[in-house]
């Protein structure tokens, strides 16, 4: 049997290998739960010595324990090579718990369905079968005026099921929170504000009756490729048009794109070492005392990676697609394998290029095509798309896509400043969608630097008597702290990641260059909860030395972490950026307004950013892309001067 690379995630017998290391240490009890299992990604430097001299990386595990009896945590790293325990580190609570289990969803619901006060609850709102209750268990928080003494929280909201194929969303029984310690098995606190009327207007879409008759005016649209695709895939690694990218995948992050390079002349020039979506949190604007700590970290609290949906052609990809799965660990420690958890296709994009010139009469039109790998999660009622493009002329672009079913809560004078009434009496609390995207950039080498180039006005005066000149600014920036920067759109302001050491023809540093969308970063105050703990949403950018300890923008255990961790801690040190190995991290998202038209199910919103290259080729890269094919197109596609 091969070997695995190095960067290839754990497969299905490697994941039940660390099972069996750790019930040969006598790590693990009846009681002990693994809430996350992943490949401790080997250092660079042996990487590079593999793929150059075929020396041996050890295959190295990380694991998440939780002993649900007790509440004790641990850090494990498993060898897989020489099948020994090689670390073991207690997780003390006040420094975060380990992510939110699978299971602890069911251990809520029989928590609550033993509780007399829910009970009591419920009734005082006319229900009186809680099992016509569907709850939600969510991540807690973390609030310095809240003391939790360590315990491992999660709070409870509820919404009326009538019927178990009822939506839930469009009946929240609002006024009421229950506080529930999953380690002590019981509720700790219940808030009951009083109760007010439950929505009653039906939000099941899927229902003909709220629906309507489906359209019967579309045609049918078949993308067909009859010799197949143009990518190749083999040993993790995907080949298309110039472009190589080995592919990863953790129960945490999802999808993670490894060693990103593109071929030119001959020469395999590498741009991104590793890139992955390493965080997201979704902050809440409401603040009554029902829903104020409504802040999730969808990736660090609940793990995107393991949430992943068994795509289905035709629905989610269309067109002529490879799959890959994907396999993580179960709550016993067992691999799961989500069939169909990747997609992978080439798409047309439009216009590459194109002229018709009027001195010699060639008109030229060439078509843009890129390469498409995506992934589909659904975080309880949100569902979101993470879709890498990479395009003919060395573009790289990551665009996210939200969709599902808004949060919701009774509509009322109350709320009305911090929600939007979507249907009778039914609230969508305003939010946001925040992602943080880590860039690990090896543009032609690890010897990397930033610049900020903005556009600038120049004044009327000699040199600019008819005052229409202007320019463009560039610095560097040299350290930490002074590379924690804001997009300006009306600048036009962007980030250069630049090679110090290597030239393009005319002499320039080649580089690449990051485009922000300029949306609003986190807009809870400053001195908030929330803020601290997701301090990396308050900036468009971070630019951190490379550290491999520092994968997570707000910290390693987000669930129930304290303020300050993750890049604040990171750059506290100020260290200088210039002609370094260079980690990019860029926050981007959407703030979320509700509107009608976002009930009873969302359409998809977009966000995202793009890489370009910037000087990083010596001229245009897409001049020898053919023209199209096709006797339609002939007589005008392939510029002869005719």
């Amino acid at each position: 049997m091969t070997e695995p690379h190095p960067l290839a995630p754990l497969t299905a017998d490697e994941i039940t290998d660390v099972r069996k290391i750790l019930e040969a240490g006598d790590v693990l009890r009846e009681t002990t739960r693994f809430s996350y299992v992943g490949l401790a990604e080997p250092a660079k430097a042996a990487v590079a010595r593999y793929e150059r001299d075929g020396a041996e990386v050890e295959r190295v595990a990380r694991v998440l324990l939780l002993d649900v009896a007790d509440g004790a945590a641990e850090d494990v790293r498993v060898c897989l090579t020489d099948r020994t325990v090689r670390a073991r580190t207690p997780i003390r609570g006040e420094h975060g718990q380990v992510p939110v289990l699978a299971e602890e969803h069911d251990v809520v619901r029989e928590i609550m369905a033993a509780d007399e006060g829910w009970h009591a609850a419920l009734r005082k709102r006319g229900i009186e079968d809680p099992s016509h209750v569907y709850l939600a268990a969510l991540s807690a928080g973390r609030f310095e005026s809240i003391p939790d003494q360590g315990r491992r929280l999660v709070r409870v909201l509820a919404h009326w099921r009538p019927d178990p194929s009822t939506m839930v969303w469009a009946h929240p029984v609002d006024g009421l929170v229950a506080y529930v310690d999953l380690i002590a098995r019981k509720v700790v606190e219940i808030v009951d504000t009083g109760a007010v009327p439950i929505p009653e207007e039906s939000g099941d879409y899927d229902d003909p009756a709220v629906a309507g008759p489906p359209r019967t005016t579309q045609r049918p649209i078949e993308i067909t490729q009859p010799e197949g695709p143009s990518f190749t895939l083999e040993d993790g690694v995907l080949r298309w048009e110039n472009w190589s990218v080995r592919l990863g995948y953790d129960m945490r992050e999802g999808l993670v794109l490894h060693q990103l390079g593109f071929t030119d002349g001959g020469e395999l020039r590498p741009i991104v070492y590793r890139a992955s979506v390493a965080e997201m949190v979704v902050p809440y604007a409401d603040p009554g005392p029902i829903r104020f700590w409504q802040n999730y970290f969808d990736t660090g609290e609940y793990q995107l990676g393991r949430l992943a949906n068994s795509l289905e052609l035709g629905c989610d990809c269309l067109g002529e697609i490879t799959y890959v799965d994907a396999v993580v660990a179960d709550g016993g420690g067992e691999p799961t394998t989500i069939t169909n958890a990747i997609c992978i296709h080439e798409e047309d994009a439009g216009v590459l290029w194109k002229h018709t010139d009027p001195s010699n009469g060639s008109r030229q039109t060439r078509r843009q095509r890129r390469l498409v790998v995506s992934f589909f999660v659904t975080v309880g009622n949100y569902d979101y798309g993470f879709y890498w493009y990479l395009y003919l002329d060395g573009t790289i672009e990551l665009e996210c896509k939200a969709t599902g079913i808004v949060f919701t809560a009774h509509y009322d004078e109350r709320i009305a400043p911090y929600a939007s009434q979507v249907a009778p009496g039914l609230a969508a609390p305003y939010h946001q969608h925040l992602f943080n995207v880590r860039l690990d950039m090896s543009v032609d080498g690890d010897v990397n630097a930033v610049e900020e180039v903005e556009v600038a006005r120049v004044p009327m005066g000699e040199g600019n008597p008819f005052g229409n000149a202007f320019t463009r600014s560039a610095r560097r920036l040299t350290s930490e702290r002074e590379a924690q920067r804001m997009a300006a759109p009306e600048r036009g302001r962007v980030w250069h990641i630049v090679n110090p050491r290597r030239r393009n023809r005319l002499g320039g540093e080649t580089g690449y260059v990051l485009t922000p969308q300029g949306l609003p970063t986190l807009l809870a105050a400053e001195d908030s909860a929330i803020h601290g703990r997701a301090a990396f949403a308050a900036k468009h950018l971070w630019v951190t030395r490379y550290d491999e300890a520092e994968r997570f923008p707000a910290g390693d255990l987000v669930n129930q972490s304290p303020a300050g961790l993750g890049l604040p801690e990171y750059t506290k040190d100020d260290r200088d950026l210039d002609g370094a190995d260079l980690v990019v991290w860029h926050t981007f998202g959407l703030t979320h307004f509700p509107r009608l038209e976002d009930w009873p199910v969302m359409p998809v919103d977009r966000c995202g950013f793009t890489l370009r290259p910037a000087g990083f080729f010596d001229r245009n890269p897409t001049l020898d892309v053919p023209a199209p094919g096709g006797s339609h197109c002939e007589s005008h596609c392939h510029g002869d001067g005719a």
